[in-house]
């Protein structure tokens, strides 16, 4: 999709301070960056780093473990990581799996249960949601998050909407946050203000490792 979503969101700066003002301005344009260069890896590319990636997730004990983990649907056309095979592969074994979805009138994120993900449907965000009704997931095991960028400390640059800083506080803990991402998306440092989430662990197509906490 071309249309802006609430994932292309970026927050008024003047309503900021002079220091947050600097890092928003940082984390724009290494969201600009390295959203470019992704767009311009071969699709073939983002397919082979994904299964990769999957592996490692699938691996992870918290996974392993999990009766209930949230996942999010791809935006192939912008090489985004794909875990549909997870979702396959969770199924498998039993384990609900939850997906995001906006609520239009309160443009609040919340995770829901999806039984088929055959019935996901797009409702105007330029991405698949859970169908109507879909149950809000109370709790899960494990919540698995986009990054455009990540860090060692585990705290990451999403689309700039902030819905999963607002939400992950609602789930973990307990539940344990992964961000994923492709390995040349890890970078030195993301710049962070109060309101943005680290995630515990984060894993990418090369390498699994644990936040390091501040």
């Amino acid at each position: 999709m071309n249309r802006r979503g609430p994932f292309d969101h970026e927050p008024h700066s003047h309503k900021l301070a002079p220091e947050e003002v600097i890092r928003f301005k940082v984390k724009a344009e290494l969201r600009k960056r390295l959203r470019g260069v992704r767009k311009t890896m071969p699709l073939d590319a983002c397919a082979a780093r994904s299964t990769a990636l999957v592996a490692r997730l699938e691996e992870h004990p918290a996974m392993v473990a999990a009766k209930s983990v949230a996942l999010f649907w791809p935006i192939v056309e912008r090489h985004e990581v794909d875990l549909r095979p997870l979702d396959a592969s969770l199924r498998a074994r039993g384990v609900r799996v939850a997906y995001p979805a906006i609520d239009p009138d309160t443009n609040d994120m919340a995770l829901r249960f999806v039984d088929d993900p055959t019935a996901m449907v797009e409702q105007g965000y330029g991405f698949m949601e859970p169908p109507a009704g879909a149950p809000e997931a109370t709790a899960l095991d494990v919540v698995v998050v986009p990054a455009i960028a990540v860090d060692p400390s585990g705290h990451r640059i999403g689309y700039g909407a902030g819905y999963y800083d607002r939400t992950l506080p609602k789930y973990a803990p307990p539940a344990v946050s992964i961000a994923v991402a492709f390995d040349w998306q890890v970078v030195a440092e993301v710049p962070f203000t109060d309101g943005d989430v680290r995630c515990a662990w984060v894993v990418t197509d090369v390498r699994t490792f644990e936040g390091e906490k501040a």
